[in-house]
């Protein structure tokens, strides 16, 4: 038998060989990045979702914000809706948040990313299509 033959092979990761240990400890594949994922998501969006629950629900109420953003099919923009989930996971502990809300909230963090990356406009700022776009996602410029 070849010593490829002779390897054991799980999710693509060689573990050891008949003649051996493994040269490294096997680990949970599907476990460990989602945790570092998980802190990497929960860190970004303690920075970049700076408005309060309240804060944003006020501010959902708006004739601006039902103004802004890309239609999502039945009238309302999709920032508009995800500002609402936003509400709802900013009012659950991080313990009790479920696997589709930490995937939101990563969406949520890639937006804004994305949103502050275009920049605004050069006038302007406070009453602008673009902070109130980001608004809708929980992100108020005007505090950075």
């Amino acid at each position: 038998m070849t010593e490829s033959q002779r390897r054991v092979m799980t999710e693509g990761r060689i573990l050891g060989t008949m003649d051996g240990p493994a040269p490294f400890p096997p680990r949970n594949i599907e476990e460990e990045p989602m945790a570092k994922d998980r802190d990497t998501v929960w860190d970004e969006w303690g920075e970049l979702v700076n408005m309060a629950p309240k804060e944003l629900e006020e501010w959902l109420e708006t004739d601006e914000s039902k103004e802004v953003g890309a239609d999502s099919g039945d009238g309302e923009s999709k920032g508009h809706k995800s500002g609402e989930r936003i509400v709802k996971i900013k009012r659950t502990n991080k313990d009790d948040l479920s696997d589709d809300q930490w995937e939101h909230m990563g969406k949520v963090v890639g937006y804004i990313k994305r949103h502050k990356a275009q920049g605004g406009p050069d006038g302007d700022v406070e009453d602008s299509d673009w902070r109130y776009s980001l608004m809708n996602w929980g992100h108020d410029p005007m505090k950075d």
